[in-house]
């Protein structure tokens, strides 16, 4: 488990959910871990909605100071700087998904590429409008990843309609993820889904071993 795990992906992608889902997880593995929302581009679904839920789990959350709020400017708390720059501190960050978004990430990129001790995550999901196959994602992590300054390291097919997701929703687009994996020479790291979806016996069993809920 690398002390850093970046998570970055287009509104609607999903990936405050997987961040504070990842955050939770790696306290429950008995680290000490903080989350920090660093989404700059989407003030409506922040990581300190969870914040109960992540504190009562063992997880500090580092809100940027207009979480929440109306006000909208990139202004990075200082606690984001000593996660990043503290060695002996495990951390997650929630990331805005486009350029905005990845250039506050920048700020970070000297001293994550000098440990390199990290894990960056491309979360995806091929039925919002701006990633609906694998060119337009492709496009989409690398104006990320030149605006960043970073690489990722994996992609998190997240692919999903909310309420109305079913094993299919999930299963049509892994021919994407496949391709946006070629395209970018990253591999999949996994393929996400609801607990009730991911435990189903309609789930292909060659893709059994590449989902977590």
């Amino acid at each position: 488990m690398k002390r850093l795990t970046l998570f970055l992906g287009h509104y609607g992608s999903g990936k405050t959910n997987l961040a504070v889902n990842w955050a939770m997880n790696m306290a429950k593995s008995g680290k000490s871990v903080e989350i920090a929302d660093l989404d700059i581009v989407n003030p409506y679904f922040r990581t300190k909605d969870s914040q109960k839920e992540l504190e009562a789990a063992g997880v500090k959350v580092i809100a940027l100071p207009f979480a929440n709020s109306s006000v909208d400017l990139p202004s990075i708390p200082s606690e984001a700087y000593a996660l990043v720059e503290d060695k002996s501190r495990y951390g997650v960050l929630d990331i805005g998904g486009d350029e905005r978004g990845a250039y506050a990430l920048g700020r970070f990129s000297p001293y994550i590429r000098e440990e390199d001790n990290y894990d960056m995550f491309y979360v995806v999901n091929f039925h919002r409008p701006l990633t609906r196959n694998a060119e337009d994602a492709y496009n989409c992590m690398k104006e990320i990843e030149v605006a960043s300054g970073l690489v990722f390291t994996g992609i998190l097919n997240n692919s999903n309609l909310g309420a109305e997701t079913t094993v299919e929703t999930i299963t049509e687009t892994y021919g994407d993820a496949e391709k946006l994996s070629r395209l970018s020479g990253i591999p999949i790291v996994a393929v996400t889904a609801e607990k009730s979806i991911a435990t189903s016996d309609m789930v292909p069993l060659n893709l059994q071993k590449r989902i977590f809920d």
